[in-house]
């Protein structure tokens, strides 16, 4: 016995009739004979008997109706119910972030989400992105927001935002002049460390120009986004950050731009989680919230 066959059931003995019960639930009149017929079998209960086009409810189905009823009626509360909670969403969400969306992203979309949902509270955890999926995959966390995909049949990847990289330099140190990919090896460079999404990308365009991480004259690895672009304002060197970290260096002067010749590097930040978990409800609106400027 399952709630459609109850259904089925409960709207012919409503209308006394096969053929508008079908109507009524907008499938066909052999489809609701079948129904009963397998509900009979189950209950081994006669629960119609058909007196030529007129159908008569037994004893058996004068009890069975009021239940059914009920059944029915606990059904559509729980569905109504849980439509409700996630209109009135509330709990904490625990969400793992590396650097750049953490930073200069997730902030503002937490924002315009309590607007919609002010009793839903965050817990941002900001680390690089391997650590961030090593947490999910731990089932320390329940999702993230990464920079780069490290492959795992066990995550799910989502893009919600296009990144762009970029070449910088203090501004009196190492003017906005073009450069060919050639000539980066003789620039003195700050990378961010193992694990980082932003070094991650950053080798694999390299690597599509054939240089690699040992070509360049690394002078120092930090690992902080805020590390990086502090050393590089004091005149270290030059690195490869987000466009979002140093919107307000470039705004004022601080940092050139320098672009490369041939080559423009971005990436998607990706929503992160473990396919085998059922997120809860405020984080699925929550993850919702994130895509609809993607989509």
């Amino acid at each position: 016995m399952d709630f459609h066959q109850l259904r089925i059931f409960s709207e012919v003995y409503r209308l006394r009739s096969f053929t508008r019960a079908a109507e009524s639930l907008h499938i066909s009149q052999p489809t609701i004979s079948e129904h009963i017929k397998n509900l009979e079998g189950e209950l081994t209960s006669k629960l119609f008997d058909r007196l030529g086009r007129t159908i008569i409810p037994t004893a058996e189905a004068e009890l069975l109706f009021p239940r059914a009823q009920q059944l029915l009626d606990a059904l559509n509360r729980l569905h109504d119910d849980l439509l409700r909670s996630r209109e009135e969403i509330s709990g904490e969400i625990a969400l793992g972030a590396s650097t750049i969306p953490g930073t200069y992203i997730i902030p503002g979309r937490v924002v315009e989400f309590r607007r919609l949902h002010p009793k839903v509270t965050f817990q941002v955890l900001i680390e690089d992105t391997a650590r961030i999926l090593r947490m999910i995959l731990d089932h320390e966390l329940f999702c993230g927001i990464v920079g780069a995909k490290i492959p795992s049949d066990k995550l799910t990847y989502l893009p919600f935002h296009r990144d762009e990289l970029l070449l910088v330099g203090r501004n009196d140190l190492f003017p906005a002049d073009p450069q060919t990919t050639s000539s980066l090896v003789k620039l003195p460079f700050l990378l961010r460390e193992e694990g980082s999404g932003t070094r991650q990308i950053m080798v694999e365009y390299l690597a599509g120009q054939g240089l690699a991480v040992g070509d360049l004259n690394t002078i120092a690895v930090l690992g902080s986004t805020a590390a990086v672009k502090e050393a590089v304002c004091q005149g270290l060197g030059v690195t490869i950050l987000s466009r979002l970290a140093v919107t307000r260096e470039l705004a004022d002067g601080t940092l050139n731009e320098i672009r490369i010749k041939g080559l423009k590097m971005s990436r998607d930040f990706y929503l992160v989680y473990h396919n085998q978990r059922t997120l809860p409800v405020h984080y699925q609106i929550f993850c919702q919230h994130l895509q609809q400027e993607w989509t």
